[in-house]
């Protein structure tokens, strides 16, 4: 008799056991750029809140932040991401090349799977003593500036490709003088750090640099933020400026290796709902939801944006001319030294 009891209890342990794990859904680790801390704590809640909603089960969201060719690299030596939420196409790019990413990524979710989007703007110090108004001002030999290293940050990518787009119209394509322009802004920056949240913390908090360059939500964030309030900071939008599209993706390879594509699939999708559009936007991003949009025209200076693949040739074209091994980036900082 207590042979069959304790039997009992171990099978209705057991079935305790499996029901406890079929109500919890296997954790996802989704990957982001350096300066997204603040809004994914925001965006991974509400998502684990909406996938108990429509499935009844518990989500863990594990994240990681870095610059996002640090990341795309990692991902590349093995770490077992499901999702990407970058802010440079060419570093999903990378991925899909290596076969982790399907060719076709930016075409499974709307706007080139792009569900927000910014451009490259400039923080300055109170009063903005420096008189900042424009790309050209960053080429001065009085200006001191801080923005990430565009071998390790797409951050620091766009703020390369806006000073060269800048260029690149204001000496109407001259190649020669668009290189001494963007040269001159090189080598005017004090600090490289590796990703943006190091650049921020160099500017806001260690002193450095008379112009941040960042992501115009980043240097709204920092501008209007509590964590750096006593530097009452301020911010420059230049009137045009580069393009910064935010691509997402499902990194294939893991997904089907853990049995989380559903998951993970719907984790991208939501990042397009309604719910986050206006999420998106306390932050200071633009965003692609119409209706949101206009209801926050008002928050966001009017300028004109270029899309640097309108300008230069495809991705896969200005990665190996600007940023690839003795690309014009290497050239321009090794004639700095």
């Amino acid at each position: 008799m207590l042979k069959k009891i304790l039997l009992a209890t171990a099978v209705t342990t057991s079935l305790l056991g499996s029901a406890v794990a079929s109500a919890a859904d296997k954790p996802i680790l989704n990957a982001s750029y350096d300066v997204a801390r603040e809004l994914f704590a925001e965006i991974n809640p509400k998502f684990q809140a909406h996938w108990k909603a429509e499935t009844g089960k518990d989500l863990k969201i594990d994240q990681s932040f870095a610059g996002t060719s640090r990341q795309a690299q990692d991902i590349i030596q093995g770490k077992k991401v499901d999702t990407v939420t970058f802010n440079q196409v060419t570093d999903v790019d990378i991925l899909a090349k290596r076969g982790l990413v399907r060719k076709d990524w930016a075409e499974q979710f709307p706007n080139h799977s792009s569900p927000y989007y910014s451009t490259t703007a400039f923080l300055v110090r109170k009063g903005n003593p420096k008189g900042i108004k424009n790309w050209d001002d960053l080429a001065r030999s009085d200006v001191k500036l801080v923005f990430p290293n565009p071998k390790t940050s797409g951050n620091a990518r766009y703020s390369y490709l806006g000073a060269w787009l800048y260029a690149n119209e204001a000496f109407k394509g001259d190649e020669a003088k668009i290189k001494e322009f963007v040269g001159k802004v090189l080598r005017n920056v004090e600090n490289f750090p590796t990703g943006g949240r190091g650049a921020t913390v160099a500017f806001a908090q260690n002193g450095q640099g008379d112009v941040l360059l960042s992501f115009e939500s980043e240097v709204v964030n920092i501008a209007k933020g509590e964590e750096f309030k006593s530097g009452e900071f301020e911010v420059v939008v230049p009137p045009v400026s580069v393009l910064a599209e935010f691509p997402v993706a499902v990194v294939d390879k893991v997904v089907d290796e853990k049995g989380t594509r559903d998951v993970a699939k719907a984790y991208l999708d939501f990042q397009y709902s309604k719910d986050i559009q206006k999420l998106l936007t306390t932050y200071h991003y633009r965003v692609q939801d119409k209706e949101v949009a206009a209801e926050t025209a008002g928050q966001f200076q009017e300028l004109r944006l270029l899309n640097p693949t309108d300008v230069l040739g495809t991705w896969d074209e200005i990665t190996a001319k600007h940023f690839d091994g003795n690309g014009i980036l290497d050239q321009l900082l090794a004639e700095g030294r």
